[in-house]
């Protein structure tokens, strides 16, 4: 059974409180307009109304962003940033809000954590398909190749020590 298009005014009201409740970018709350019928003339002054006031913020999004992928999700630099460009962040804004939050010495014990819980289930020491694997895993977590190589160098060293 399909629903009716929301008015403008209900659009307005619901995007409003979406926002009021967790952070959205001004893409997402685009997408969601169009979705729920708006049309995208209505959309684009529901969206200059929820910009000015306040409603969305792409650079409070792109930091609440980042702070929560860095310290929760534990994803690397990349995949945030590719992350962010998918939802139309700009260049500029997503490299600010990194740079902003990023915390290189915290950055690399996370790599460290995640790929040694990985390695103790690997076979002592590491074959190279090993090493291969926890690579792969780190580059698809979106982490950068010279810090996966050098954690992974640290981890063999430490697995051969215990």
């Amino acid at each position: 059974m399909p629903t009716q298009p929301l008015t403008p005014a209900q659009a307005l009201a619901k995007a409003e409180e979406l926002c009021a409740i967790s952070e959205q970018c001004e893409a997402d709350i685009r997408t969601r307009l169009i979705r729920w019928g708006i049309s995208r003339s209505d959309a684009d002054s529901i969206i200059d109304r929820l910009i000015e006031h306040r409603y969305i913020d792409d650079r409070r999004f792109a930091a609440a962003y980042v702070r929560d992928k860095l310290n929760h999700a534990r994803w690397g630099c990349r995949k945030i940033l590719a992350a962010l460009a998918a939802k139309h962040i700009s260049r500029r804004i997503a490299t600010e809000a990194l740079d902003n939050e990023f915390d290189g010495e915290r950055y690399a014990e996370t790599l460290f954590r995640i790929l040694r819980t990985k390695a103790r289930n690997m076979e002592r020491p590491l074959s190279r398909d090993d090493r291969m694997r926890l690579a792969r895993f780190a580059v698809n977590r979106g982490f950068e190749t010279g810090i996966i190589l050098d954690t992974i160098r640290d981890i063999a060293r430490d697995i051969d020590i215990d």
